[in-house]
């Protein structure tokens, strides 16, 4: 208080001072990216750390993870393309390495690529990797390099796999929809049970009225799932996990087949398309130069079918023998009369691979005809399947109501 007030020029030095001493305190002085170097660094860290897992993780599943099929289809059609143009095999492979879109993929290739430059032979490099390389393409290539002739090898294979993710697709196609109204159906009719049934239930305990049968064990069913949705949850996803490891053992697939093989609809359909893509498969095996038991091994691996399966173990035991392929699949009820008449009709005439060509393409045709017919019955059905349902939840919550309108009437 009693002290000597410094000058104007005083106070304009210590200011000075002061800003001298600020700009000399580098902990918060700001770097030229605006942010300060440790934290920057941190995070520079925190990112490599996170690539360096990451290309971890895709190393330990080149073995393991299993190639799109739709990807594998874009590489054999690239890789023929470049071949045909006069580019050498690691060239392409090289240029391949960069333009493909999965990581795991790209890794696959670059040791394809790195043991073809060490010499080893390309079908031998791709069948280190059988769930990115399927039997067929090893084969496929070890006949292509045999003959001189890789590119055209590469080109049926591209050809034989963009057939088979077309045919793959309509499938799909045609049952996303079924799928898809039967999950909104399971959804609507749980909201009507968990959430909308209740209060009615509620308001009828407040009348005091006697309820009919239908409405009394539409009221439990609720209260059941209100209750217990954890218990139905539960045993739902425990019936599907035992039903996909039943369908993982040798006994249980052939169940499962049998079972769709009877279905009336479904019975067919994955009939026609396990015969197309066994007929396919074969004919373009034999066109290769592949030996016959080599492709009916790799018709049987390829086929995911225990009827394709047990006509494959068959036919390599009566062919081995020397048997003809017409008769051994002539006792077989699981192919119809068609591909026993055409197949002694190319062995006749000594053109087999080309009957089953004809074979599959016609199985082709009566697929897409199928899904057409099954999609345009489809909506019907589905919407008097859901009019029923639904329907059926609402007449029992509006029974007690006609009921009481009538008394009171009365």
């Amino acid at each position: 208080m009693g002290g000597v007030r410094p000058t104007v020029p005083d106070q304009l030095l210590m200011m000075g001072d002061l800003m001298t001493l600020y700009a000399q305190m580098p902990f918060i002085s700001p770097s030229r990216s605006g942010k300060p170097p440790a934290v920057s660094k941190g995070i520079s860290n925190f990112w490599e750390a996170q690539r360096l897992a990451k290309q971890k993780a895709w190393e330990r599943a080149i073995h393991s993870r299993r190639i799109p099929l739709a990807q594998l289809t874009l590489f054999t059609q690239q890789l023929s393309a470049m071949l045909d143009a006069g580019l050498p095999l690691v060239n392409a492979l090289e240029a391949l390495q960069d333009q493909v879109d999965n990581p795991v993929f790209q890794l696959v290739v670059r040791d394809v690529k790195t043991d073809v430059s060490s010499g080893t032979a390309f079908s031998a490099a791709c069948a280190k990797f059988p769930n990115a390389f399927p039997n067929l393409f090893v084969s496929m290539v070890n006949a292509g390099e045999a003959s001189g002739n890789l590119s055209a090898m590469l080109t049926k294979v591209s050809g034989y796999f963009a057939a088979t993710v077309k045919l793959t697709k309509r499938v799909k196609s045609a049952l996303a929809y079924p799928i898809t109204v039967l999950l909104i159906a399971f959804a609507l009719v749980n909201v009507l049970l968990i959430f909308v049934i209740p209060v009615f239930g509620e308001m009828f305990e407040g009348f005091g009225a006697k309820l009919p049968g239908p409405t009394l064990a539409l009221l439990g069913i609720s209260n059941f799932m209100r209750a217990y949705w954890w218990l139905i949850l539960g045993a739902g996803a425990g019936v599907f996990w035992a039903i996909g490891q039943l369908c993982k053992t040798a006994r249980g697939r052939i169940s499962k087949d049998h079972f769709i093989f009877k279905v009336p609809i479904m019975g067919p359909l994955t009939q026609k398309v396990a015969l197309s893509r066994f007929c396919r498969t074969f004919a373009i095996l034999l066109r290769s130069g592949v030996p016959i038991l080599t492709s009916l091994e790799i018709c049987s691996r390829a086929s995911d079918n225990s009827f394709v399966e047990q006509a494959c173990a068959d036919l390599s035991k009566h062919i081995s023998q020397g048997g003809q392929f017409s008769d051994t699949i002539s006792n077989n009820p699981y192919f119809p009369a068609m591909i026993r008449h055409m197949s002694r009709a190319g062995e006749q005439t000594g053109n087999l691979d080309g009957m089953l060509e004809k074979i599959s393409d016609f199985y082709d045709v009566e697929i897409e005809n199928m899904i057409g017919s099954l999609t345009s019955l489809m909506e019907p059905m589905l919407i008097t399947f859901l009019g029923v349902v639904v329907g059926g939840i609402v007449m029992c919550m509006f029974m007690p109501i006609f009921q009481m309108s009538s008394i009171i009437t009365a």
